[in-house]
């Protein structure tokens, strides 16, 4: 299937049934030095490094006593919050079948769908103090097109955190090139003390994915809304 390059560098031989295009990506899999760590040291994907590099940054997971992972296939952020938080309550959701992550509870099931954000504070327990959003639409190929149907989610994702975070929680959503558009920038601003967007090394340098850090809620919900215990 392969075979040294030149400084180890691994190279594919193209396969009748694969596309150049398969063949690209598994020969970039192959030769990432964070795929390979990962595989090392246990991690279900090379996205642990990017919750870790983020949290390097801004120190959001000390403390941390609830935690909910929006979008958490294959569970490499879950892992890493199970690893430096052995003693903190985690819930994951996701569309995919994930499987299991000791200490962890995981939720097959879309976000999006009304009974998600109460099934997901009952079996939390509590109102989090973080929420971590992975989620991503699934691509159409049109950058705008995928830049919109991504956003969308993190608005979502962000409406969910300001109705139920606890004061002082934290909120972390992955955004695309450019970051969170103005108007939700403004309304992160409005609500949290400190908001930051990052691009770990983790992050590959031809990926258009960027991450928002909203960090210190204010507490102040939705005039419509009742908090939810």
């Amino acid at each position: 299937m392969s075979r040294g390059g030149a400084r180890g560098h691994t190279r594919v031989k193209t396969a009748r049934s694969r596309t150049a295009q398969s063949t690209r990506w598994l020969e970039r899999q192959l030769n990432d030095p964070y795929v390979k760590r990962a595989k090392a040291e246990g991690y279900r994907s090379r996205a642990a490094y990017k919750l870790t590099e983020l949290d390097e940054k801004f120190g959001f997971l000390r403390g941390s006593k609830r935690i909910i992972d929006l979008g958490l296939a294959p569970g490499g952020w879950t892992q890493v919050v199970r690893k430096r938080l052995p003693g903190a309550s985690v819930v994951g959701i996701d569309l995919l079948p994930v499987d299991p992550i000791e200490g962890a509870t995981i939720l097959q099931m879309d976000f999006m769908d009304d009974a998600a954000p109460a099934r997901l504070i009952e079996e939390l327990g509590g109102a989090p103090d973080l929420i971590l959003s992975d989620m991503a639409a699934n691509t159409v190929g049109h950058p705008q097109t995928d830049a919109l149907r991504t956003m969308g989610l993190v608005e979502a994702a962000l409406d969910f955190a300001l109705r139920v975070l606890e004061p002082g929680g934290t909120f972390v959503g992955k955004v695309f090139a450019g970051g969170a558009d103005s108007s939700l920038v403004a309304e992160m601003k409005r609500n949290f003390t400190t908001v930051k967007h990052a691009k770990p090394p983790a992050s590959r340098k031809g990926s258009v994915e960027w991450f928002v850090v909203a960090q210190g809620f204010k507490g102040v919900r939705p005039p419509e809304v009742e908090p939810e215990s």
